[in-house]
């Protein structure tokens, strides 16, 4: 068999192929390899690049899928070079511990978990100091969901409870277990329904407590009526069967009387008082 001499279109080697092969090859105007490696390799589509490291200028080749930025390099170590002198590497923050004055690596306040915790522990006489604050300037104790060092509290003392009576009070009942009397002189079904009253009482905004819906055969109440809007405070909802059917009632109720209906919740009175913003627009109105 004959056999003739051609050249590898890819690597440009030299190959021999018979008569019969290259006339059909002609035939179909296919292209000649060396091998199936060299004919994968020309059938990916590439492109000729030199390298971005300007003291490399290394030409090198690769796939159009592999190109993904505009800068290409030959090498990880020739972007590594470039890199590095573009985005050098912070330096390291020498910060000194607040407990053990030991010098450590990092933008902290304590070198370690241990020193956080014996160096965040507030003295006992700054929980009494800070109850005795919020009695003077609101005029009642902090219930735990509102005062910022509770937990605290309980470790220096054991109990809330205890805290409280050590700063010199008599502790809060739970706040749906007893009736309290609002500054205006209003008895109120709990404690937080009376930090709501004594808010419209402290800004001079008439009010009413438990009155009646608008409604034949109903024996629902309200919580507030203040210039026409009905304000209910729901502070069992989602938490108690019976309470949360009720509430979902006075919310059916209200729409289908149209009422100017308002809901308040826990969220809006603990841990911080939040009655100023949500309730804002009635001091306006009275203006």
């Amino acid at each position: 068999m004959k056999l003739l001499k051609r050249t590898c279109v890819f690597c440009k080697k030299e190959i021999y192929r018979s008569l019969g092969r290259l006339n059909e090859a002609k035939k179909f105007h296919w292209k000649i390899y060396c091998s199936r490696k060299c004919q994968a390799h020309a059938l990916r589509k590439r492109k000729q690049l030199t390298c971005a490291r300007t003291d490399c200028q290394k030409i090198f080749v690769r796939t159009l899928n592999e190109i993904r930025s505009k800068n290409q390099f030959c090498s990880s170590s020739c972007a590594a070079i470039i890199n590095n002198s573009q985005y050098p590497k912070r330096i390291a923050i020498i910060s000194k511990c607040h407990f053990c004055y030991k010098k450590f690596k990092g933008d902290r306040s304590y070198c370690s978990r241990e020193c956080k915790n014996k160096g965040s522990i507030i003295p006992g006489k700054l929980i009494l100091k800070k109850i005795i604050e919020f009695y003077h300037v609101n005029e009642r104790i902090p219930v735990k969901r509102e005062f910022l060092h509770y937990n605290v509290a309980r470790s220096q003392f054991g109990t809330w409870n205890k805290a409280v009576e050590a700063a010199g009070f008599k502790p809060n009942p739970v706040l749906f277990a007893e009736r309290q009397i609002a500054n205006d002189g209003h008895v109120c079904d709990s404690l937080s329904e009376k930090i709501i009253d004594d808010w419209f009482y402290k800004h001079e905004i008439p009010h009413e407590i438990h009155v009646p819906y608008p409604a034949r055969n109903s024996d629902f109440t309200c919580d507030f009526l203040v210039h026409g809007y009905h304000i209910e405070f729901f502070g069992l909802d989602g938490e108690h069967p019976r309470y949360t059917e009720i509430a979902r009632e006075k919310r059916l109720l209200a729409k289908k009387l149209r009422l100017k209906f308002i809901e308040l919740n826990p969220k809006h009175l603990f841990p911080k008082n939040k009655l100023d913003s949500v309730l804002n627009f009635l001091i306006k109105s009275r203006v």
